[in-house]
């Protein structure tokens, strides 16, 4: 198996994996949605970390490579594990027993954000240009006008889920640019790099699950179902196709992924949930993905203006991690 982190077939495959990943984020609130009908939110995290890093260990062993070494390195992942499962699984877990499903999918497109006030202060080589921080402000907009601001917060559990939802958007940016300061100029390659960190997350799981996740449940085919796409699906193989696209994209760029999964987030939360869709909604959804084409500059227009700093990175530019990148 070829390491997807390194293969040759350049932003092309790259532009795949961010497809894909969209594609199984976007519906992961769905999964959880599912869960949580038969299962406490820690039991959700617990199986999806579980069933993830089993999903991991078997791509890794098959592949046959490797997983990173020492302690230094071990205690790195440690910390990537807890900002980019642990914590922000949790939160988001507890906070759709009190809100949709599309609204915590909507709410989990802010992570772009998260991430460009943390690259700012932590990596200066990251500094977005205008047209990415242009970009970014346009889907701002956009999920703000999907969310409804003035409505949001209406009802006694929302503000709760919402600033549950928040932090763990907050957590996810943190993550990215620590995994991008911190691990990718170790050199790992994704696979052995996505195990390490979810396997870890999933034993932190274990570790606290006779405190936190022992409560008795019944399971049905359908919470066992959705468990199993969420973890070998949106923790398991996403894993690999976020550490790829990290790598080759940096952080701020790779987490606009989470502009998309909102689109998907809300056709399956309309469609199989039920839940109600406003009619501004679509409008919200079609401004975030206009605010994705300016910070790529991928408009016409816009890919013939000459701008420091392109998207993807420049030919010139490893496609693998950098020291000090």
């Amino acid at each position: 198996m070829t390491d997807v982190s390194r293969s040759s077939t350049g932003p092309h495959r790259t532009l795949i994996q961010y497809v894909m990943l969209a594609l199984v984020w976007g519906s992961s609130f769905f999964f959880v949605d599912i869960g949580l009908r038969d299962l406490m939110p820690t039991q959700v995290v617990f199986a999806r970390l579980t069933i993830g890093a089993i999903v991991l260990g078997v791509v890794c062993l098959v592949s046959r490579q490797r997983l990173p070494r020492g302690v230094s390195t071990w205690a790195h992942l440690f910390v990537v594990a807890m900002l980019l499962c642990v914590v922000p699984f949790l939160l988001f877990a507890w906070a759709q027993q009190n809100i949709p499903s599309s609204i915590a999918s909507i709410l989990n497109a802010t992570t772009p954000l998260m991430t460009m006030i943390v690259a700012l202060l932590a990596l200066p080589s990251e500094r977005p240009d205008r047209w990415k921080v242009g970009g970014l402000g346009v889907g701002f907009i956009g999920i703000l006008f999907v969310l409804d601001p003035f409505s949001a917060f209406d009802g006694d559990a929302g503000p709760r889920g919402y600033l549950a939802c928040l932090g763990a958007t907050l957590s996810y940016g943190i993550a990215f640019v620590y995994l991008r300061r911190f691990v990718s100029p170790r050199g790992i390659a994704a696979i052995p790099l996505a195990t390490a960190h979810v396997g870890m997350a999933a034993v932190i799981m274990i570790a606290l699950s006779p405190f936190i996740a022992s409560q008795p449940v019944t399971i049905s085919p359908a919470a066992v179902a959705s468990m199993l796409a969420l973890g070998a699906f949106g923790t398991g193989f996403a894993y690999i196709w976020n550490a790829s696209i990290v790598a080759h994209w940096g952080a701020t760029t790779a987490s606009t992924v989470t502009y998309i999964a909102p689109v998907i987030g809300i056709a399956l939360g309309v469609s199989v949930l039920h839940e109600g869709l406003a009619w501004y909604q679509p409008i919200g959804a079609t401004v975030v993905i206009v605010g994705i084409l300016i910070s790529q500059r991928r408009l016409p227009r816009l890919r013939r203006l000459k701008v420091a700093g392109p998207f993807p990175a420049p030919a010139g530019r490893s496609s693998g991690p950098r020291p000090g990148g």
